[in-house]
């Protein structure tokens, strides 16, 4: 799934194609996303103007004139691509977007877990996907005190805690495995155990690889390219997710994984305590 990196790239791609720019044209697929989409949302679309896209967690929100916010999540396989004409949609486009100067944004989402929504501006803070989520750990709001504050007493595995979105939101599979080994904190331990030292490491970590990540475009494992097409170059950084069996770039010893709450998690069980 697309984690905030690869988000934030999205958003800031299709920034240009968005700000003060009118929706001339727009497709709606028939069959749905993860669920429906919402009712009239072509004609709801048309027409409007768009403003400054923004992200929350895993979400691209695009204003649109008469105070409506346009949300679109990727799911689990979903891409946005930008094409500088119309394009010729194929089989797993489900949503298209026209603009004025014939620039299109194109959802695409093969296995459609992907989700489209369009709702009021003053609805944003009570939204069912938004209200819950947790800080943005690029934000002031993640700080080694709040981390310290929201993992104690828990006796969940810290990764899983790191993948709860009401805890951080933005942060997968990829990022936390990054961040705990940048860190030395086995993804095992257990949350309540992260005391200030342990909490510093690992804000700074998180901070660092999401920063780098976005630098770099985000990671492409399987479908993640950016909107241009161009892959995410941090798969190229990645110091432990995906290198089970490989020798670890700081000790020598051998990667390991294992499973975790349906999710597979890599390792150095000497790098990381």
């Amino acid at each position: 799934m697309p984690e905030l990196p690869e988000v934030e790239t999205v958003k800031r791609a299709i920034a240009p194609m968005t700000i003060d720019k009118r929706i001339t044209n727009v497709f709606v697929g028939s069959k749905g996303l993860r669920w429906p989409f919402p009712r009239s949302l072509e004609s709801a679309l048309n027409g409007k103007r768009c403003g400054a896209p923004t992200r929350r967690g895993k979400y691209i929100l695009i204003p649109v004139s008469k105070k409506q916010v346009l949300l679109i999540h990727l799911g689990m396989s979903g891409s946005i691509r930008i094409y500088p004409n119309r394009p010729n949609l194929k089989k797993h486009d489900h949503f298209a977007l026209g603009f004025e100067g014939d620039d299109w944004l194109v959802l695409c989402d093969p296995r459609r877990f992907g989700f489209v929504d369009l709702f009021c501006e003053s609805e944003i803070e009570s939204h069912w996907l938004l209200k819950n989520l947790g800080p943005e750990p690029l934000s002031e709001d993640f700080t080694v005190d709040y981390l310290v504050a929201q993992t104690a007493g828990k006796t969940c595995a810290i990764k899983t805690f790191l993948l709860d979105q009401t805890k951080v939101a933005g942060i997968g599979n990829i990022y936390a495995a990054e961040a705990l080994f940048m860190a030395g904190i086995s993804p095992r331990r257990q949350a309540k155990t992260i005391k200030r030292a342990r909490a510093e490491r690992l804000v700074t970590a998180i901070q660092s690889i999401l920063r780098k990540a976005i630098d770099a475009g985000g990671t492409s494992l399987r479908n993640h390219m950016q909107p241009g097409g161009e892959i995410g170059y941090f798969v190229q950084s990645l110091q432990i997710y995906g290198r089970s069996g490989e020798h670890c770039v700081k000790c020598g010893s051998i990667i390991k994984e294992m499973k975790q709450t349906g999710r597979t998690t890599f390792h150095c069980s000497l790098c990381q305590r």
